[in-house]
Formats: C-alpha cells, sequence, structure tokens
C-alpha cells in the first residue's frame, strides 16, 4: 500500500549566488521559498500526474515524498508514517537514465532483485520483468546498444522488478521521440492498471497528463501552490477527440498555466 498524505508543506533553500540578476535583490544566504503550505493526499493505487511550469518545485516535491529532499517544514505521511529518507518500498525513476552503462539489460534488472537467495526464483523474476517491458531478446545488450525507448523501458524493467509500493517518475519520456513517448505512455498505462501500484509521475505535458492520471495536480507561482487537485474517472483507453470533459479540462488547465490555448 502507498496512501500519502502531505500537510502543510513547505521548502526553502538559501541563495547562494553571490552575483545579482537583474531584478533579484536576494542576498547570499537569504532563503528562497520554493513550496508553500502544499496540502495533497493521494489514495493507495492512484496514478498521479503533476503538471506545472519549469522551476515551480514539481520534482522538489516528488524528491521530499521519495525521501532525498529534506522537508523545510509540514510533514509527508506514507501509510501513515512520516518520510524521513528513501525506502525500498518507493522506486525512483529519474529523467535521466540511470541504467549502469557496464552492465547487460539482465544485470541492470539484477540489480533490483540481487538480495534474492533462491537463484532460479531470482532469474524467473527478471525475466518475468523483461517480458513485461517488451525487451525478450535484449538481455545481454548494453545500454549504449539499446534505443532511448528501450532504454527507458529496461529503467522500468528495473524500477518493477523490486515490487516497490510506490513508482516515482520524474519526466519519464523526456527526449524520446513521439511515437516512442506515445508507445511508452501505453505501457505505463497498461502496467499501472495491471499492477495497481501508486505511481507518481512529473510531466510538462498536460496531454499526457490526462491521458494517463487518475489524479491530476497542478502546480504554480513562486512559491509554488496547488491550483488544481481533481479525480479523473474516465477509464483507458481515453480518446482526447471526442471525450468532453477532458477537452474542458485541458482548456482550464492552459488559462491556469497562462496560455490562451488555441490550437
Amino acid at each position: 500500500m502507498s496512501h500519502i498524505l502531505i500537510e502543510n508543506l513547505c521548502k526553502q533553500y538559501a541563495n547562494r549566488r553571490h552575483s545579482r540578476r537583474k531584478g533579484d535583490d536576494l542576498e547570499v544566504g537569504q532563503e528562497i521559498s520554493v513550496l508553500d503550505n502544499v496540502n495533497l493526499e493521494f489514495l493507495d493505487g492512484e496514478m498521479v500526474c503533476i503538471l506545472g511550469p519549469s522551476g515551480c518545485g514539481k520534482s522538489t516535491l516528488l524528491r521530499m515524498i521519495a525521501g532525498f529532499e529534506t522537508i523545510s517544514s509540514g510533514r509527508i505521511l506514507i501509510d501513515g508514517k512520516p518520510v524521513t529518507g528513501p525506502s525500498a518500498n518507493n522506486i525512483f525513476v529519474f529523467q535521466n537514465s540511470g541504467l549502469l552503462p557496464w552492465m547487460t539489460v539482465w544485470q541492470n534488472v539484477e540489480l533490483g532483485v540481487r538480495h534474492m537467495q533462491d537463484e532460479a526464483e531470482k532469474s524467473r523474476r527478471i525475466q518475468e520483468h523483461i517480458d513485461m517491458v517488451e525487451l525478450s531478446g535484449f538481455e545481454h545488450h548494453f545500454p549504449h546498444q539499446l534505443s532511448g525507448g528501450m532504454q527507458r523501458r529496461a529503467e522500468l524493467g528495473r524500477a518493477l522488478a523490486v515490487n516497490p509500493d510506490m513508482l516515482i517518475m520524474d519526466e519519464p519520456f523526456t527526449g524520446l521521440d513521439f511515437f516512442t513517448h506515445m508507445k511508452m505512455r501505453e505501457e505505463v498505462v497498461n502496467m499501472h492498471e495491471f499492477l495497481g501500484k501508486t505511481t507518481l509521475m512529473v510531466t510538462h505535458f498536460i496531454d499526457d497528463a490526462l491521458t494517463m492520471g487518475t489524479r491530476i495536480v497542478v502546480m504554480n507561482g513562486r512559491p509554488s501552490e496547488v491550483k488544481l487537485n481533481t479525480r479523473l474517472d474516465v477509464p483507458h483507453p481515453r480518446d482526447m477527440t471526442t471525450n468532453r470533459e477532458l477537452r474542458d479540462l485541458r482548456d482550464e488547465i492552459y488559462l491556469m498555466l497562462g496560455v490562451n490555448y488555441a490550437v
């Protein structure tokens, strides 16, 4: 299970910039507020898509949930327990490839189950997750021999092999071509529906969020605040061209982020 409760969450950084930018009155050491009084609740099994402009604190929020960033004030509870650091129950997939380049696909996925004592069960688990992300036949390829989309799938396979309670993804489709992006989006939705794990994903693409998410969170401003937090009970697959609810929500989000959507 992964029920997440975020209460009165704030995050500040100390300014370390010695030279001032135009219009910047911050002194060295002065605090910069990134997140201000964020209150959210994510239910077990939801796919939460977090939207917002660059620099609004989306990735910072994910890192705090994952335990990689400290909290300035407020608290984050996962299944009733405060987050005090990283946990093997919560797997983070970063923007950039995290595959170890000197290891094959098999060896990278094996990292997720390296503590298993039963070698036969370990091999079965590795192959199961390689098959799940459609990399059968590429078990002994190195990352540089794979396309960008295949590398992303290998990362997902490694993350899922751990059997985490929660999967956290920070812009997982960055750098992919259009068709690979669409395919990866479909695969992540299918895996979420099959496995039912709580999944948090930061994205800049509104259509990704509306196509994938069961909960949509929009953040904006500086310090950033939650502008929208809504449950999206629309079955998959979703068709943006025929579903009026999705089209209206898309227009609302564009306007919320200061874009007069007209394309």
